[in-house]
């Protein structure tokens, strides 16, 4: 098999380019405005986990080794070492199945891209706003490319996309952070690839699957601090016939297009493509809460006047979330479509206050989920992975009568983005978890308005607490 030389990587190489040019004065307004949005939304999510029991774990196990007092912990007074907090903060963005994903590359962006980025601004110092913005778009641009060049596929053959995808938006937005050149953006981007890894199988019940999210960060941090040192990583990452990254995540030569990765650079914005949560659980499963809410605002029912609830989707849908349900933890309840179903129309909603462990083997859920079926509509598969979270949802009441309902995409979706009044509503009841409301006001204004930030370091003491 013939191999690539070190200069034969233009795909990586244009990742690098695009990475290490990008200035804030390139960015368009529509996406300036989106990122702030975004990454307010990110996080209030983070904010909302600090408590949560497999966020307090991984905060002590780690904190009883390392006594660095180098970057903070968000929602804490606890310091920690740079690569432990990109750790923890990704963990926490993606700690309650809250935060936002870029539904054709299948990633949740900012709980990859911001911890290390972050960290970098705690480290390096001297960033403004600008630069912080603008190093937030790096992350958020390269990651979901990588993850529509990969496509279902990837995910459907088991791996989790945030923990293998998602270290190119870390270390593509901690390389900007950190100014590094073109060279060795392309070092940080290989070295954070073969770091690559995490198993879907989390999604069944373990804690571990909150982690995917910090170990991303964590590896694409390294990645840029190692690069910015001199340390070499593999030049052509992505593109490798032999051992690359799209290769072997692949298990093939050709089932991903490397044509995605640089495809349309300072044209084309991914970063608008990124949807924000409104509901507690997996993004698969929003555009079915959705379907409930409209089937039951033209006609309310009690959830004893259904026999059967019938949802059609994608490949990806059935497989990824429509297997039959058990008790097996929280990360499973929010991601078992069936359980979810229950959830909305016992609960009357799908968010926070709905999911805990007393709500895991709830018995009257457990037996309204037996009434959901999650099948496949090829025709919805054929249409790729810009449809995989459409659905069309039949409610089959005991009556007899049929309540149907198709959803292309949810509410806060990238085809109809939430208003900035719903965002920052969002935000400020998951951030008033940890910080008191003077501060959660502080944050959301200089997030709102960081082109105006002299120092980014600002963001850094306001997620923490004092």
């Amino acid at each position: 098999m013939a191999q690539h030389t070190v200069r034969d990587n233009p795909y990586t190489r244009g990742i690098a380019k695009f990475v290490s040019a990008l200035r804030y004065d390139d960015i368009p307004k529509n996406v300036r405005d989106r990122i702030k949005l975004l990454v307010l939304d990110s996080f209030g999510c983070a904010l909302y986990a600090v408590d949560l029991e497999w966020s307090q774990i991984l905060m002590k196990t780690l904190g009883r080794s390392d006594i660095s007092t180098q970057c903070g912990v968000w929602g804490t007074n606890q310091r920690i070492s740079a690569p432990h907090a990109a750790l923890i903060n990704g963990t926490l963005t993606q700690g309650f199945e809250l935060d936002d994903v870029h539904r054709r590359g299948i990633l949740h962006v900012g709980a990859v891209t911001l911890p290390a980025l972050v960290s970098v601004v705690e480290m390096k110092g001297g960033l403004t706003g600008k630069d912080f913005l603008t190093s937030a778009v790096a992350g958020y641009e390269i990651g979901p490319r990588v993850g529509v060049c990969m496509g279902n596929e990837h995910i459907t053959q088991g791996w989790h996309s945030g923990a293998t995808v998602g270290v190119f938006s870390a270390a593509a937005g901690a390389s900007s952070g950190l100014g590094l050149s073109e060279d060795q953006t392309v070092h940080a981007l290989g070295v954070a690839g073969t770091q690559a890894a995490g198993l879907m199988a989390a999604q069944f019940g373990g804690m571990v699957k909150r982690m995917h999210a910090g170990r991303s960060s964590q590896s694409g941090l390294y990645g840029a601090l190692l690069a910015e040192q001199g340390f070499t990583g593999i030049t052509d990452v992505l593109e490798s016939e032999y051992g690359g990254f799209c290769t072997t995540f692949s298990r093939s030569q050709d089932r991903f297009d490397l044509e995605q990765l640089n495809h349309g650079f300072g044209d084309v914005w991914e970063t608008m493509g990124i949807a924000l949560k409104f509901y507690s659980c997996v993004g698969t499963n929003h555009t079915t809460m959705d379907a409930l809410k409209i089937i039951r605002g033209r006609r309310p029912f009690e959830p004893h006047d259904v026999k059967e609830i019938i949802i059609h989707g994608s490949k990806v849908t059935v497989e990824h979330v429509g297997w039959e349900y058990k008790p097996e933890g929280v990360t499973s309840a929010q991601l078992n479509l069936p359980f979810c179903v229950a959830t909305m129309l016992i609960e009357g909603d799908c968010f926070v206050d709905q999911f805990s462990e007393a709500i895991v083997a709830d018995p009257t859920r457990i037996e309204f989920a037996k009434k959901v079926k999650t099948v496949e509509d090829p025709e919805i598969t054929a249409k790729g992975p810009s449809y995989r979270h459409s659905v069309n949802v039949e409610i089959h009441f005991n009556d007899g009568s049929v309540e149907k309902e198709a959803v292309e995409a949810a509410r806060g979706s990238e085809k109809h983005f939430a208003s900035d009044a719903d965002v920052i509503e969002k935000f400020e009841k998951l951030a008033s978890k940890s910080l008191d409301q003077k501060q959660v006001g502080e944050l959301r204004d200089v997030i709102l308005n960081i082109e105006d930030v002299e120092d980014a370091g600002t963001i850094a003491r306001l997620l923490a607490v004092h």
